[in-house]
């Protein structure tokens, strides 16, 4: 891996919450850290970001700007950021056939619930996003925590897997 930040893709199917959620929870620690960038898309878009997660995102004081639903395919166009690691972040995203992406990207499954498939109060909705927030944002900073100068590919590989499954 170069010296330039780690691009990190998150993909959902419809990439309105989870992985626009994780999307938005790298790039806030990046800022910091200058390590990753953070990017987002989903199998089958729904074409917009789900207002659950903007409210939850701008509560926590993160930059929603630029955050959109979009294709996967566009990551695997010429011109794309060169990807280094892809997670998927819902089960059905996790069955799919993924386009090729140039350079041959760590990848993990890092299955969350969907919290837009959530029913109830305004509240108890709020709390789904929540929960999924909180657990994607540890995962992002086990992630981010690990000696990627001192693992070789195949430890860094099974150490990105584990995370999901924490």
């Amino acid at each position: 891996m170069s010296h330039r930040p780690y691009n990190v893709l998150f993909l959902c199917t419809g990439n309105s919450a989870r992985s626009i959620l994780a999307e938005a929870a790298t790039n806030n620690l990046a800022i910091s850290s200058g390590k990753f960038v953070g990017y987002s898309a989903g199998s089958h878009p729904k074409g917009e970001v789900n207002p659950h997660a903007i409210e939850l995102l701008e509560r926590s004081h993160i930059n929603t700007a630029g955050l959109r639903s979009k294709s996967w395919d566009e990551f695997a166009q010429p011109g794309a950021p060169p990807l280094d690691f892809v997670f998927t972040v819902c089960d059905q995203a996790a069955g799919e056939q993924c386009p090729y992406w140039p350079g041959q990207p760590m990848t993990a499954h890092w299955g969350m619930p969907d919290p837009a498939a959530v029913t109830g109060t305004p509240e108890e909705i709020r709390r789904a996003f929540a929960d999924t927030f909180m657990v994607l944002r540890r995962r992002i900073e086990i992630f981010a925590s690990l000696p990627f100068d001192k693992l070789d590919r195949l430890a860094l590989q099974n150490r990105i897997k584990e995370i999901g499954k924490e």
